[in-house]
């Protein structure tokens, strides 16, 4: 059961101060981002019992540092017992833990949230539906309708430029030069900051198939053909179903990401194995996480299983 320790900090002088807060913490984040911390934060509203993210806040912001740290704890054993898992009980902690970080910074409090998250196992499937997978899913989309044209340049930019559904989702028809073959992107966890990335004269082509059906207008670089959204931008659950869509009438099971990984997969086989011009062309910040994708491509560990087991005498 939560306590919550109605005992305010004479920090916290001003009401303007925990929407202030929100604010600064929402601010120059890409909408994916905001909508994900929203759901953390109103998840956390609930939880107490509150009608709005700005009381929630305004608690927090109200405790010390044992009673705050206490409440917080209280909220991830509540997450466990729900049966949440340990990522999502990680990403909530590391939305609060954030927060209160930012208020630290802003002097509404002089304490941290010290609450440990749970542990991660780290293994991911990184293979991705392979080179073969991603022809066969091409090859089931009708490149001789409009639909087909946009969702064959949505597929590209997936694969041939690894790019993440959320980015896709924020192109807009300005954001691509198909003469010069470039394209800027909004990259995750750049603060709105976009990045430019040269295309392959193949993505170019889709591109160029799409645009001349869509038009040169400003605006949505994809939008939707459904009745209900038609003309709007496409969102990332769009992009999910549409993967989802071909990936099943080639029988290939994959996803957005799925693509990506296969492309990451493709670029280390394509040139043997080049971290750094791999890690560029994926823009993963870690090169470990490459490394992750390299062990998988080759299997080092089944390489090993293999010679390990095959020096025991069987019979």
């Amino acid at each position: 059961m939560k306590t919550v320790i109605q005992n305010p900090s004479p920090q916290i002088t001003q009401t303007t101060d925990p929407q202030r807060l929100q604010n600064a913490f929402l601010s120059r984040r890409s909408e994916a981002t905001k909508k994900a911390y929203r759901a953390d934060l109103c998840d956390f509203s609930e939880y107490l019992g509150l009608t709005s993210v700005t009381n929630a806040l305004k608690t927090l912001l109200s405790q010390s540092s044992g009673s705050g740290n206490s409440l917080v704890l209280e909220y991830k054993n509540h997450l466990i017992e729900h049966g949440k898992s340990p990522a999502t009980v990680n990403r909530r902690l590391a939305t609060l833990k954030s927060v209160i970080k930012l208020a630290r910074m802003m002097g509404l409090v002089s304490w941290s949230i010290e609450v440990e998250g749970e542990t991660v196992t780290p293994y991911r499937d990184t293979k991705g539906p392979s080179r073969a997978g991603f022809e066969k899913i091409w090859k089931t989309i009708n490149p001789n309708t409009a639909k087909g044209k946009r969702d064959r340049a949505i597929l590209a930019l997936l694969y041939d430029s690894a790019l993440r559904r959320g980015e896709i989702c924020s192109l807009d028809r300005e954001d691509i030069d198909l003469s010069a073959m470039t394209l800027w992107v909004r990259g995750k966890g750049r603060s709105g900051q976009k990045e430019l990335l040269t295309l392959a004269p193949e993505t170019v082509k889709s591109l160029e198939e799409w645009v001349e059906i869509r038009g040169d207008e400003p605006g949505p670089l994809f939008t939707n053909f459904d009745r209900a959204g038609k003309g709007q931008r496409l969102t990332g659950s769009a992009v999910y179903y549409i993967v989802q869509y071909y990936g099943k009438k080639a029988d290939v099971n994959t996803r957005p990401h799925g693509l990506r990984h296969a492309a990451v997969t493709e670029a280390l086989d394509r040139t043997n194995g080049n971290y750094r011009a791999v890690q560029q062309f994926s823009r993963h910040r870690d090169t470990k996480t490459i490394m992750k994708y390299d062990d998988n491509r080759e299997d080092l560990g089944g390489e090993v299983s293999r010679l390990v087991a095959s020096g025991i005498s069987r019979l």
